[in-house]
């Protein structure tokens, strides 16, 4: 997992260059994932464990909304940035630098845990996803609340496409322009990403690079894996119906 930790390390100073305005994709995203908490175990607060953190994009958006949110992430850079973002908006969000492979926290302590923003499909192997499932599994409650988005694998894997459309985003320099380009393995689920943002300096741009590899897992591998898990009541929440950007899977600990 060296290269997932050095990709985000890498990327974290940049991360929220991805979006036209960070903080209201923050908000955005806090209100379709907290619809979806509502609806499965109630208001709340939750105690909540976003055990993908990254630079806060979920966790500040769910703290924001009255959770009770600890963050942890493999990447040392991106826990720091989050924990400064969230004091920044006068929220409290502990975080610790964990891999979600072992998750350094008591069983049963949160309510709900997530694994947002395709930070799954980074573990490449069957054994890593379930080890991963089987931790977050053990510091739920019972019928605590798994929830995790991916990208739309099942139409990704049909068409494998090799590059993302540019997103672009403005700062007081000028515009950042984001894309990627993919290369699939010969297996056909797992991918190569070289992702690119071209920054501008003066009259001309900079461009920074950073790769990573990715697992496309589809929702069947997923939900079978949840539920080897043992997770029960596996569900899938399509963005045109949760509001998220990513289809979303919930699950219960029973």
């Amino acid at each position: 997992m060296s290269s997932v930790r050095d990709f985000y390390d890498a990327l974290a100073a940049d991360y929220h260059l991805i979006f036209p305005d960070w903080d209201a994709s923050m908000a955005r995203q806090a209100a379709a994932l907290d619809g979806v908490v509502r609806a499965r175990l109630g208001a709340g607060p939750h105690q909540v464990l976003d055990c993908s953190c990254g630079i806060g994009t979920q966790a500040i958006g769910l703290a924001g909304v009255g959770h009770r949110v600890i963050g942890s992430d493999l990447s040392p850079a991106a826990v720091a940035r989050a924990a400064v973002e969230a004091a920044a908006r006068g929220l409290r969000l502990p975080v610790t630098v964990a891999d979600m492979r072992a998750l350094p926290f008591r069983s049963a302590a949160f309510d709900v845990v997530v694994c947002a923003d395709n930070s799954l499909a980074h573990l490449l192997t069957a054994d890593d996803v379930g080890t991963a499932l089987g931790g977050m599994r053990r510091v739920l409650r019972d019928d605590g609340l798994l929830m995790i988005s991916i990208r739309d694998y099942d139409e990704l894997r049909a068409t494998r496409p090799t590059s993302t459309p540019p997103q672009l985003s403005t700062t007081a320099e000028g515009r950042v322009i984001t894309f990627q380009l993919w290369r699939w393995h010969e297996d056909g689920e797992r991918y190569d990403q070289e992702y690119f943002q071209l920054l501008p300096v003066r009259d001309s741009w900079e461009v920074r690079v950073r790769h990573v590899t990715s697992w496309a897992l589809t929702r069947g591998q997923l939900s079978d894996a949840v539920a080897d898990a043992g997770f029960t009541d596996v569900s899938w929440h399509e963005p045109e119906d949760s509001g998220f950007y990513q289809p979303v899977l919930t699950a219960r600990r029973t």
